[in-house]
């Protein structure tokens, strides 16, 4: 695979989602959202504690049939592969342990807890690209003074748009897309 160094790109030239394998030196957790590379990264602690929360939650709970991953992209486009906090994704998707991208078609579920650095995008850009492909189901997950807050939507297939369907402080319990029920107070044990 041929890399590509960063400070060689053209004016007004963009990435593309194949260019993420192949990036000499670049950063852990960069992602590609409308052909530009982007990272988070130092994460908080609220971040870290809340995604290995619902990773953790989601794989006691899930079936046999869904995996669980964190830090994965999704290739959504040519110029789309955002990396998200945590997937749920059906097994036929898993296609070996060099894997570095999902299809959109394979991903059930989609959670990204939001930082100061990505709320922005977590809120509005993400949901967005996420819905366009066809994502059947999105959580946003925030600190509001002090206090978890997942924010559910589900894809309205005939808008192509999410719909909320619940906002969730103490306690997150649902049947869709998984029957769940899962303490977010836990937070301050982890």
């Amino acid at each position: 695979m041929l890399s590509r160094d960063l400070r060689q790109l053209p004016a007004g030239e963009h990435f593309t989602a194949d260019d993420l394998d192949s990036i000499a030196d670049l950063p852990s957790h960069t992602q590609l959202i409308d052909g530009r590379l982007v990272s988070d990264w130092p994460q908080t602690q609220f971040h870290m504690v809340m995604v290995s929360l619902l990773v953790m939650e989601l794989r006691r709970l899930g079936p046999p049939d869904l995996r669980v991953r964190s830090g994965m992209t999704i290739t959504l486009g040519p110029r789309q592969r955002p990396e998200a906090d945590v997937l749920v994704v059906r097994a036929e998707g898993d296609l070996g342990m060099d894997q570095t991208t999902y299809r959109p078609e394979h991903v059930v579920l989609v959670a990204e807890v939001a930082s100061p650095d990505s709320a922005e995008r977590d809120r509005h850009r993400k949901p967005q690209l996420y819905a366009e492909a066809g994502i059947p189901h999105f959580w946003r997950v925030e600190d509001t003074d002090e206090r978890v807050t997942v924010c559910v939507y589900e894809l309205d297939v005939a808008t192509k748009a999410y719909a909320l369907t619940g906002i969730h402080h103490d306690r997150l319990k649902l049947t869709v897309p998984l029957d769940l029920d899962i303490d977010l107070t836990e937070v301050d044990r982890l």
